[in-house]
C-alpha cells in the first residue's frame, strides 16, 4: 500500500472532526497563510493566536482565570 501524502493525512483527520473543530482548523490555516514561511523562524503560538482567540476571549474563560 503506498504511503499517503501529508495532504491526504490532514484531509482524513479533518474529515473526522466535528464541524466546529473543522472551522477552527480552517481559521488556523488561514492565519498561517498570512505570514510567509521562514526556515529559521517559526512561531506557532503567534500564528495560532488569532484562531484560538474565539476560545480564549469568552466570559467563561475570563471567569476560569479570574482567581489566578
Amino acid at each position: 500500500m503506498p504511503s499517503m501524502s501529508t495532504r491526504e493525512l490532514i484531509a482524513r483527520e479533518i474529515a473526522e472532526l466535528p464541524e466546529i473543530q473543522q472551522r477552527e482548523v480552517y481559521e488556523f490555516v488561514h492565519a498561517l497563510r498570512q505570514y510567509p514561511a521562514k526556515k529559521d523562524e517559526f512561531n506557532g503560538l503567534l500564528l495560532s493566536e488569532s484562531a484560538l482567540a474565539k476560545e480564549w476571549n469568552t466570559p467563561e474563560e475570563d471567569a476560569a482565570w479570574a482567581n489566578l
